[in-house]
């Protein structure tokens, strides 16, 4: 539910004042929940009494449990499946010629007026909570790829091309990227990709054909394709939500979209990048709703989480997460960011971009093209007192320095780097031509991680692995002995592909004293893992084992990322 139309209408009755409207809405943009469920733990109203007053705001009633009511497919049928979730309206009783919906927004003036026209018949707005809708819209008016196909078919006969000229795949006519298909074909693209879970979508343009993928969990899965001639007009509303550029085409650009997909709070972050032919778009999908920015929530192996809570807590020095692109590095470092914001500290980040706003931490976005680098965002951080600091990434010499600077200086400062496994961040550090003593008095621990894909535990089947199989992983039937392994034989739960989530596999470096002698001696990366084992380090692949001998994930998984 819209919070600022609720929290109106609980001021206006007299029910909150202004502060507490202030102090709501903070509290809902900083946890992403929903204002009813935010006002609850407040203490101010429980659900079932904040529904009862909108309902006597409305004249209308409030229906606690909405299953008792028969979801017959005549009643279904009476309110198409775009229209409820595009309203996020379900109909619930046909009564005396008059149908009963209930409704997700009963606020909102655009939702009630276009009602009128999506329904087409007499009816009467009910109030029902707002998580207990949505699932029966779920449930009973599934996106599915035929829906997909059917909206291409509709697109593809319209006026659209008609009226526009065909347009081709380098259109930028805004009344075509702003028409009511094109619209809807993409709200819906979004809406399925969110649905399943996805964490990016790829709008691909090529010579013969414009492909749309989004990847869950990792991997890539493909949507049916819509005609090259909609790749110029799809574009230009990406780049029109996200308000980029339509008329550039020649440079990448970023933007971000800010929207409320399917009752969820969804960031989406836009890279264009000029192709041979078109632009190529891909959209990351930021999901509040479902990030969990606790550092417990991330389970990590009780030694680690220990580490980390106690290297976090330490005054001064630098801790480093390490991984490849969408490794969950910043989850991670968001999570430490979460467990050490407290009152008397001053945290300042800078990160490009900022993906997740945290209450009582001031971010700061990187923007190179005005010359507002880390580098010189950090040496502004040093004069603001701050008493910890997150760099999102050690890109360059100058941000490496500056940094290793502050954690001198009596800061505490988190970072990430791209490397393959922890002790590839010293070389890293290195190359980079930072003096070896800077490093070794500076660093406190480095983490590397890898996201792998979890087994559907409503498929989840055991079976014998192969001995050939055991032998890429470094094991024999002696070593795992009586142990089972698992795999996911697929299902509805996760779309026939085995796997459902991920986790993650970690590997954590303690710099302690042996460690910093191999790094002022400029030891090579293997030197200093070798060192860090003999010392009692769990590498990724033996952490990814012990995840697999739990039942957690597949040999395969833990072979493609260690």
């Amino acid at each position: 539910m819209n919070a600022q139309y609720l929290l109106n209408l609980l001021k206006e009755s007299g029910y909150i004042d202004q502060a507490q409207v202030t102090q709501l809405l903070e509290d809902e943009l900083r946890s992403g929940k929903p204002i009813t469920e935010v006002i609850a733990n407040n203490g101010l109203y429980t659900e079932d009494e904040l529904y009862e007053i909108i309902a006597h705001s409305l004249g209308t009633v409030y229906i606690p449990d909405i299953s008792i009511y028969d979801c017959n497919p005549d009643l279904l049928s009476r309110v198409q499946a775009q229209a409820a979730r595009q309203y996020g309206v379900f109909p619930i009783l046909f009564h005396e010629g008059a149908l009963n919906v209930a409704v997700t927004e009963p606020l909102d003036p655009k939702v009630t007026d276009g009602l009128q026209f999506a329904l087409g018949c007499p009816h009467q707005l009910v109030i029902a909570k707002e998580k207990q809708i949505f699932d029966y819209i779920q449930k009973y008016y599934p996106i599915a790829e035929e829906d997909m196909n059917g909206l291409l078919e509709q697109l593809a006969g319209e006026a659209l091309e008609a009226e526009s000229g065909a347009p081709s795949r380098d259109s930028t006519n805004l009344d075509a990227a702003s028409s009511a298909p094109i619209i809807r074909y993409v709200n819906t693209v979004l809406a399925f990709a969110i649905q399943a879970r996805a964490s990016d979508i790829h709008f691909e343009p090529f010579e013969y054909e414009f492909r749309i993928r989004y990847r869950v969990d990792g991997a890539l899965y493909e949507m049916a394709p819509p005609p090259i001639s909609l790749c110029g007009p799809v574009i230009s509303r990406i780049k029109v939500m996200s308000s980029m550029n339509i008329a550039e085409k020649r440079v990448p650009q970023d933007g971000r979209i800010q929207t409320t997909i399917a009752n969820r709070g969804v960031d989406l972050r836009v890279s264009t990048l000029p192709t041979q032919f078109g632009e190529s778009v891909v959209l990351r999908i930021l999901d509040r709703s479902s990030v969990n920015l606790d550092l417990e929530a991330l389970n990590l192996p009780p030694k680690i989480y220990k580490y980390i809570s106690e290297t976090i807590q330490k005054p001064n020095g630098i801790f480093i997460v390490t991984g490849p692109t969408g490794a969950g590095k910043t989850t991670t470092l968001y999570a430490c960011l979460r467990k050490i914001n407290t009152e008397d500290a001053k945290i300042l980040t800078a990160e490009d971009p900022v993906e997740y706003e945290l209450e009582g931490i001031q971010q700061i976005a990187v923007k190179e093209s005005i010359g507002l680098t880390f580098g010189r965002i950090l040496r502004a951080f040093l004069r603001q007192d701050p008493d910890r600091i997150m760099v999102g990434e050690m890109r360059d010499l100058e941000t490496a320095q500056i940094a290793i600077q502050a954690s001198l200086t009596g800061h505490l400062v988190l970072s990430t780097l791209h490397t393959n496994d922890a002790a590839g961040a010293v070389s890293r550090l290195l190359d980079m031509n930072v003096e070896p003593f800077l490093i070794s008095s500076s660093l406190e621990g480095v983490l590397a991680q890898r996201l792998v894909r979890k087994i559907c535990s409503h498929c989840k089947t055991p079976y014998e692995p192969t001995e050939s199989v055991l032998q890429q992983i470094g094991l024999s039937s002696y070593d795992i002995g009586d142990k089972v392994f698992y795999y996911g034989k697929g299902c509805e739960n996760c779309n026939g592909t085995g796997y459902r989530g991920r986790k993650g596999i970690y590997e954590l470096l303690d710099v302690s004293e042996p460690i910093r002698e191999l790094i002022n001696q400029k030891a090579p990366s293997v030197v200093i893992r070798q060192k860090a084992i003999e010392l009692g380090m769990t590498t990724l692949r033996q952490d990814g084992l012990r995840n697999i001998f739990d039942g957690e994930t597949t040999i395969e998984e833990i072979l493609k990322y260690t």
